[in-house]
């Protein structure tokens, strides 16, 4: 027979043994960084009416140390949705990255893109976009900033070409909010989502869980995703893919954009 001094003996030494496990779990976390802070090695753009690696007007660029989404050489935003792409797809990770809005929206760019970025997940490879074609098939992490006076949660989902479960239900409204706060000025934002193949996507605003969803499908009703089905022959599913960052006609800085593989 166990003693109770003995059975709180036990108790103690397995919690601290857990207390010493989840510490080295979190100092072993193997953070990457995928922005190098210097140019955009390992980043290609594609910006719509433009083919795939051209970026004329140097929308994405890197100076200061920060990642920078300019327009500048920009007369008019005419549509030109752009995004700037990452070299290696995943399956399971967390990608943490900061940003923030700064400047004024470039003449022509649509009411609801103040202050509105994004990324993109489960994407698409960017080769097999056409020219004038606007959003890749992916999953979004919404990026945006409040306007000084109204609230505008942070960090929604948005689904060109795609799908979500929600509670066990097939939800096809192209986006959803989050239950984040207004995160207003021009401070800097931290943004995590944290992605498990085809299981669950998870986004987090300043450390918060602000949404969670399930099973991202491709659109089966969408000309774009409906040649990646056929591709796949009739697969919908959607487990991985590329990593994209957007610009969308206001200016944004992002910093530390980071990610630390899962085990599948």
């Amino acid at each position: 027979m166990i003693s109770r001094h003995s059975l709180h003996l036990r108790l103690l030494s397995s919690v601290l043994a857990l207390t010493s496990s989840l510490a080295i779990t979190a100092e072993d976390e193997n953070w990457l960084p995928l922005f190098n802070g210097k140019d955009l090695t390992g980043w290609t753009p594609k910006i719509r009416y433009e083919e795939y690696g051209n970026d004329s007007r140097k929308t994405f660029r890197v100076e200061d140390g920060v990642l920078k989404v300019s327009y500048e050489n920009y007369t008019e935003f005419n549509e030109s949705f752009g995004h700037l792409f990452y070299e290696t797809p995943y399956s399971h990770y967390r990608l943490r990255l900061e940003y923030r809005f700064t400047g004024e929206q470039v003449k022509g760019g649509p009411r609801w893109a103040f202050r509105n970025s994004g990324i993109m997940v489960h994407g698409q490879d960017p080769a097999t976009m056409i020219a004038n074609q606007d959003f890749p098939v992916s999953i979004e992490v919404q990026l945006l900033g409040g306007d000084g006076k109204r609230d505008r949660t942070n960090a929604n989902l948005c689904t060109p070409g795609t799908h979500v479960f929600m509670k066990e239900k097939l939800v096809k409204k192209h986006c959803i909010n989050s239950s984040s706060k207004t995160f207003h000025g021009d401070d800097w934002v931290t943004v995590e989502v944290e992605v498990r193949g085809h299981e669950v996507i998870r986004h987090f605003a300043e450390g918060d869980l602000v949404l969670s969803y399930q099973k991202p499908v491709l659109d089966a009703e969408d000309a774009n995703a409906e040649k990646i089905i056929d591709k796949a022959g009739g697969n919908i599913e959607l487990s991985g893919g590329t990593i994209s960052l957007q610009s969308e006609s206001h200016p944004v800085e992002f910093r530390k954009v980071e990610i630390l593989v899962l085990v599948d």
